[in-house]
């Protein structure tokens, strides 16, 4: 959730008739008014923020809201560059493919598997090939077999109108 559009209650926001105060060390001041709470922080320059809303009584941090809302942003940039986000790669067959283009396109679907993405292999079926499903199958058994250490079969091959798909998953880092 971004920080930003999050927002919290913070000084003269807080109406509440009772609230619990916790310091920015983490100790805990008690429960009293929000008056006095206020009072506390801007004796110590700092902000009074509502953390937990829902709690009974509220709960109530005095801390510096500029500094912490700048560290939650970076933090979630932080976590957003590690993310690797999956994308499906498509590597298309042909009834009639030869062994060397075969190969070749067994080289990409590993090298899209290693890279962790998943990959959708598929068939098209032209006129007369339509009669000739089973020769599809056969191919795309040789392909999951080729990319066997590599990936796995996430979904069967398949027939859908006039292409056979079958999808493969990356295998997980051990």
């Amino acid at each position: 959730m971004n920080i930003a559009i999050k927002e919290m209650q913070i000084n003269e926001e807080i109406r509440d008739k009772e609230i619990r105060v916790i310091m920015n060390d983490g100790e805990a001041l008690g429960i009293m008014s929000a008056d006095e709470a206020l009072k506390i922080a801007e004796e110590k320059d700092l902000d009074l923020v509502k953390i937990a809303p829902q709690a009974v009584p509220p709960v109530c941090k005095i801390m510096d809201y500029g500094k912490y809302r700048f560290e939650q942003t970076k933090r979630e940039k932080e976590a957003k560059k590690n993310q690797h986000v999956v994308e499906i790669k498509e590597v298309r067959l042909s009834l009639g493919i030869d062994t060397h283009d075969f190969e070749t396109k067994v080289n990409h679907a590993k090298r899209f598997l290693t890279s962790g993405n998943k990959v959708k292999v598929s068939i098209r079926f032209r006129g007369r090939e339509m009669a000739h499903t089973e020769n599809g199958l056969v191919i795309m058994k040789q392909f999951s077999d080729a990319c066997e250490e590599f990936g796995n079969v996430e979904k069967a091959a398949k027939l859908e109108g006039k292409s056979m798909m079958m999808f493969l998953a990356p295998k997980p880092k051990k």
